[in-house]
């Protein structure tokens, strides 16, 4: 009987492996992968053999029966023109993640891998919610140069997972809603939905900054720190995505040690926690007014969603948008597995990717 799911999810040091049925996880492994081994290769994609190498030997000694599977799902990358839902791999995407990604990242090979264990068993293999969902309006994508157009890019797997959640357990029509959440991560990104789409996003290089990220910052001043190094430009990079933040203003990462701080007396801590609650406060009601500030409600979810402290500071400077939700974690495998069901049930239709490698990048 196919009654399950092989899960797939490659991270940046990392790929996930699980096993679902209709009720659950059944076993998961995360396999940690050296550094050391992941900087032998040149690109991600040259990842890509190592990785599925990793895969089978986990098949090899979990209880698993090939022959029970109904499907893989993969995670899904940063494909160009990617809409929300649920994707049947084709070549074609296996061109686009391999040779034209948006953005060069191991969820990239999420595809490629549930390819390779769903095709020699004659079944299909999916992804879902890319990174770089991109369902955005016409009118939020428009900045002050025309060489520059607002692109969706995010954590749309956990934001649309908690976005349909809230819905189940409130018995509302995703379709026929206005939510807004904001995913509080290592990056923090943020979006709206509206009546079953993606209308607006506030990506984690515009918006608040958060324990890794830089955010958005004045562009003058950004500049003028180029200006002054530029042979340094890999360096700032680096520093804008992995050690801005609260990494470059406190030197902690852990939202928990920044709340011992605060505890032990430490006003800066303080001031700095209490900004980047602001900030995503601020984010969220940039996305209130595109709206109208019709929202049904305003979720916050991610591995900082679990500090009541940090979403106490937020949701009072916003609950008069919309009532706030807290769905804490980073529930990626759980929603891969009840995206795929949706599809294989018949109650989500999936998507045919159909772009061709030599289309220019731009987006839906």
């Amino acid at each position: 009987m196919k009654d399950k799911l092989l899960i797939l999810n490659p991270g940046s040091t990392s790929t996930k492996i699980a096993l679902y049925n209709r009720q659950g996880v059944l076993w998961q492994e995360d396999v940690l992968h050296e550094r050391q081994i992941l900087k032998s290769f040149a690109t991600i994609e040259e990842q890509f053999p190592y990785r599925l190498q990793k895969v089978k030997k986990v098949l090899d000694y979990k209880p698993y029966k090939p022959d029970e599977l109904a499907g893989t799902v993969g995670r899904g990358g940063a494909l160009p023109g990617a809409r929300s839902g649920a994707y049947v791999v084709n070549q074609k995407i296996l061109t686009a993640l391999s040779e034209r990604p948006l953005t060069p990242h191991a969820s990239n090979l999420g595809a490629a891998l549930a390819y390779a264990v769903a095709h020699p068993l004659g079944i299909d293999a999916y992804i879902y919610d890319p990174v770089t969902v991109d369902e955005m309006i016409d009118v939020v994508r428009i900045t002050g140069l025309q060489e520059i157009r607002r692109r969706g890019q995010g954590h749309n797997l956990n934001m649309r997972a908690a976005a349909l959640c809230y819905c189940r357990e409130k018995h509302i029509d995703y379709r026929h809603t206005n939510l807004i959440v904001a995913h509080l991560g290592s990056g923090i990104t943020l979006s709206l939905h509206s009546h079953g789409r993606i209308v607006d996003m506030i990506t984690d290089s515009e918006g608040p900054f958060s324990p890794e990220r830089a955010g958005g910052l004045p562009t003058y001043p950004l500049l003028a720190m180029v200006e002054a190094k530029p042979d340094r430009l890999t360096a700032l990079q680096r520093r804008l995505r992995q050690d801005g933040g609260l990494a470059d203003l406190l030197g902690e990462t852990d939202v928990r040690r920044v709340e011992e701080k605060i505890a032990a007396g430490d006003r800066q801590a303080d001031l700095v926690y209490q900004a980047m609650a602001l900030a995503v406060a601020k984010s969220i009601a940039t996305l209130a007014v595109v709206v109208n500030g019709q929202a049904e409600a305003i979720i916050l979810t991610g591995g900082i969603a679990k500090s009541n402290q940090f979403c106490q500071l937020v949701a009072e400077r916003v609950d008069f948008i919309a009532p706030v939700t807290i769905l804490p974690g980073e529930n990626e495998m759980q929603a891969l597995a009840e995206g795929g069901w949706r599809v294989i049930d018949g109650v989500e239709q999936v998507n045919v990717y159909d772009w061709l490698p030599d289309c220019p990048q731009t987006g839906v």
